[in-house]
């Protein structure tokens, strides 16, 4: 498992009857990897997890598992509201064939440490697989401190990975602070990526990517290899987008601006209901402006996925 690069966290892509679309998902996939994505994060939060059953979880890890074909890997967020659920859940990614788990605190309940250090460990535990903590505590309420990172890191072999999404840049500092280079760390927050890179970081848990793959791409390369003008003007372009990523809505959001694309449609699962009235015109005002100026950016096609 090579915790780097731009690695989706992909949307769940729904057909009218609100059914798993594996087949969209298979070619959508596929697409994201030969436009340079190094790896695809599957069941997060962008991928509507919690509306999921665990049956349908474990055939959409075997999906992406089949679409990539060991060209790339496929890391399984782990959720849910128990810890034996959790554990469970990572133990069919890894029996799906799954290179990586990324592993977040409980649903609903917010624990102190030691019961969240507990639940996280059993899930550490579960699988040899490579481990990444996500790390969200203005949508999960769970704030994993730095010093808490390098407990679990020091107590866990097998956990690689730290995506932050804290939205504070001054946290990479301070887990590299920690940890060295022990741990990689992955931005989880789109529209702080440029400054999680210049800060340390060395990967990208991205949202928009799901729409702009050769856009995300770029930007990424742009800034490990020091390139900040063309960083920055690529970044200007983008930002309008990649706050949607930030804002409660923020699924609604991509997966408008994917269909805005044809690259899926904005089919979501209640609770949520598709954006409408000023709010959806709003949106589409944003997209429509970005695609009027999009600018030109190669892709590199690092993979050749046959069909």
């Amino acid at each position: 498992m090579n915790w780097y690069g731009v690695m989706p966290a992909m949307t769940t892509c729904f057909d009218a009857d609100l059914r798993v679309d594996h087949a969209f998902m298979t070619r959508h996939a596929r697409s994201l990897l030969e436009k340079g994505c190094t790896g695809i994060v599957s069941l997060g939060s962008l991928g509507e997890a919690a509306t999921l059953a665990f049956e349908e979880k474990a055939v959409i890890l075997k999906t992406m598992v089949a679409a990539a074909d060991g060209r790339a890997p496929i890391v399984a967020a782990i959720s849910a509201l128990s810890t034996s659920e959790a554990v469970e859940l990572a133990k069919t990614a890894a029996d799906a064939g799954c290179s990586g788990l990324m592993v977040l605190p409980p649903y609903v309940y917010r624990g102190d440490w030691r019961e969240t250090k507990a639940h996280m460990a059993a899930i550490f535990s579960a699988t040899p697989l490579s481990c990444m903590l996500y790390n969200n505590p203005v949508a999960y309420g769970t704030d994993f401190l730095p010093e808490q990172i390098h407990e679990l890191a020091a107590e866990h072999p097998n956990l690689h990975a730290i995506k932050e999404s804290s939205t504070d840049v001054r946290r990479v500092t301070a887990i590299r602070a920690i940890d060295d280079a022990r741990l990689r760390i992955f931005v989880g927050v789109d529209d702080a990526i440029l400054e999680g890179i210049a800060a340390g970081a060395t990967g990208w848990i991205a949202g928009l990517v799901n729409a702009f793959p050769a856009e995300s791409v770029a930007l990424f390369d742009y800034a490990m290899q020091g390139h900040t003008r063309d960083a920055f003007e690529l970044y200007r372009w983008f930002l309008p987008l990649l706050r949607m990523d930030t804002v409660p809505k923020f699924i609604q959001l991509i997966k408008l601006v994917q269909e805005e694309l044809g690259e899926g449609n904005a089919r979501v699962r209640p609770p949520r209901l598709q954006l409408v009235g000023e709010e959806l015109k709003a949106a589409r005002k944003i997209i429509r402006e970005a695609l009027e100026n999009r600018p030109a950016v190669a892709v590199p096609y690092p993979f050749a996925i046959a069909d």
